[in-house]
């Protein structure tokens, strides 16, 4: 589902945990806002917005895609800027802080018909980016330099777009990606527990070691 919903159930659990930060009651918040209490108790520990899709879906006689609609199939950010935005540079450690629950990136490398970005399912192992393609494919094919020891360079990107507050974060890491084939080294990337949404038998195992690692987030002012 899109970002939007991921980001609207999380914002109950941050509602709530900022609350307890500042020793407030639901009512209270409620009075400084003039929200009704039972407002936010709702936002708080309101039903999942991914089951109640699903089942206004399934009693609508049709699919949670068609009722997000104009969400699932625009690109995100084509709203307007927020009205003072800012650019933050990230430091290296706030970009594997980033990286580290892992999610969808996108890798960047010169394939056969030319410069190629795709997306991909991805984990870190030990600060390496891990994801699966399928063995013999194209992108298995295109990601060997056919020379012993010697390792094609790639870009990976991996950002997040907010479009309720029209801010957002990308990293980028450069570096060598390497064809797992050790069986310690696939145990390893095996237990990431990466998963390719695309689905198929997904079975080589492909790591990227960052040599270089730079971020950018905007901040909505």
């Amino acid at each position: 589902m899109s970002q939007q919903v991921t980001t609207i159930e999380r914002l109950g659990r941050r509602i709530a945990r900022r609350r307890d930060e500042l020793g407030l009651t639901r009512e209270e918040l409620a009075e400084r806002t003039g929200i009704e209490a039972g407002y936010i108790t709702y936002l708080e520990d309101g039903p999942s917005i991914r089951e109640t899709l699903t089942k206004l879906a399934s009693a609508l006689d049709t699919t949670v895609e068609s009722l997000l609609g104009e969400v699932t199939e625009t690109p995100s950010g084509t709203g307007p800027a927020s009205p003072h935005p800012e650019l933050v540079t990230l430091s290296e450690s706030e970009c594997l802080h980033l990286l580290r629950p892992g999610g969808v990136g996108r890798i960047a490398f010169e394939g056969r018909y030319g410069p190629t970005v795709l997306p991909v399912n991805f984990r870190l192992s030990d600060g390496a980016i891990v994801f699966r393609t399928e063995p013999g494919g194209t992108t298995d094919q295109d990601l060997r330099t056919g020379m012993q020891d010697v390792e094609y360079k790639v870009a990976f990107e991996v950002d997040r777009i907010e479009e309720l507050t029209r801010g957002g974060w990308s990293v980028l890491a450069q570096g060598s990606l390497h064809h797992v084939t050790e069986a310690d080294e696939r145990a390893a990337a095996v237990a990431t527990g990466v998963e390719p949404w695309a689905g198929g038998e997904r079975q080589q195992y492909l790591k990227i070691i960052p040599t270089r690692l730079t971020g950018r987030r905007v901040k909505p002012g």
